[in-house]
């Protein structure tokens, strides 16, 4: 499989294009080829996490919400104990997508604005079923597009269609997730699971928000990345354009310029997984040059073993 396997290109200018029907449609058959199948059971969700009934108490493992402690289990066996929650049978799944220029960027064949509908895709497929409902919010700095949540497979493929076709910010407009987040938060709306799409680079101004938001939904982050996010390649004097303000700067990346990127770069994704993981979430990363496919199905593993799920 190669790394950008059943990832179509997204360019479509209108909701009607037909090349825009056709590329949804080729996603909507890879992610249901790939992904049938990797949950399974009755409303275990994508995200193992608090629900609304109380269900039984278990010995409390590193990583548990301390929220979640069950004190009377714990001081009757003298071992702490935390509440296992069983989900709701109806999930509203709310995504907040960051679609500011900078997602328009790629340095391979897909920009990040297609892996970020496509992971929008895998997540509600993943959640589909049994009344659930999705909404989502997109964002792109001077504008917010606000899709109301419904049911039905007809209402899905309108919700990519509506990310897919949100247009990027007028230039030197720099993108404002904390708008989205905050838009999720007002009005409040019934507990279900957020999942915020973006490259996150920028500065983090947002994690007030987000903590917010943890404390009334389960939380996923989906970091969509580029190499040249993460590493810069050695080509000796460049010049570079920041896609959201316009700014220009010519730059001659030497060995320690690139060793200075890789590390700013690092120590920012540190603090973006510090971000959700101070607001009771994760952080589910995926590249354009990768099978975000085997990437997805792997995190959905992960936690769903961190969850003590079989």
């Amino acid at each position: 499989m190669s790394a950008g396997s059943g990832l179509p290109s997204l360019h479509g200018g209108h909701l009607d294009d037909p090349q825009l029907n056709a590329a949804l449609n080729t996603l909507e058959l890879t992610v249901r080829r790939k992904l049938d199948g990797v949950l399974q059971g009755a409303h275990l969700g994508l995200i193992p996490g608090p629900g609304s009934e109380p269900g039984e108490a278990r010995l409390y493992q590193p990583g548990d919400d301390i929220r979640r402690m069950e004190w009377s289990v714990t001081a009757r066996t003298t071992q702490p104990h935390v509440r296992q929650m069983i989900a709701d049978r109806e999930l509203e799944t709310w995504f907040v997508m960051d679609a500011s220029a900078s997602l328009d960027f790629g340095c391979g064949e897909h920009s990040k604005r297609d892996l970020a509908v496509a992971a929008a895709a895998a997540i509600v497929h993943l959640t589909s079923g049994g009344g659930n409902r999705h909404g989502a919010i997109a964002v792109t700095g001077d504008s917010i597009t606000r899709i109301p949540a419904r049911s039905g497979r007809a209402d899905a493929r309108n919700l990519l269609k509506a990310l897919a076709t949100t247009h990027r910010s007028s230039p030197g407009v720099r993108g404002d997730l904390n708008a989205g987040l905050e838009a999720l938060r007002r009005p409040q709306r019934r507990r279900g699971l957020a999942v915020v799409i973006s490259d996150f680079l920028g500065p983090i101004d947002w994690a007030r928000s987000l903590r917010a938001i943890g404390a009334h939904h389960d939380l996923l982050g989906i970091e969509i990345l580029d190499p040249l996010d993460i590493a810069l390649p050695p080509v000796g004097p460049v010049t570079l354009a920041d896609a959201e303000s316009g700014e220009i700067v010519e730059i001659d990346v030497t060995e320690q310029v690139r060793m200075d990127f890789a590390a700013a770069a690092q120590q920012h994704r540190t603090q973006v997984q510090s971000a959700f993981r101070g607001s009771a979430g994760s952080v589910m990363t995926l590249q354009t040059d990768r099978d975000w496919i085997a990437d997805t199905v792997r995190f959905v593993g992960q936690r769903r073993r961190a969850a003590g799920v079989r």
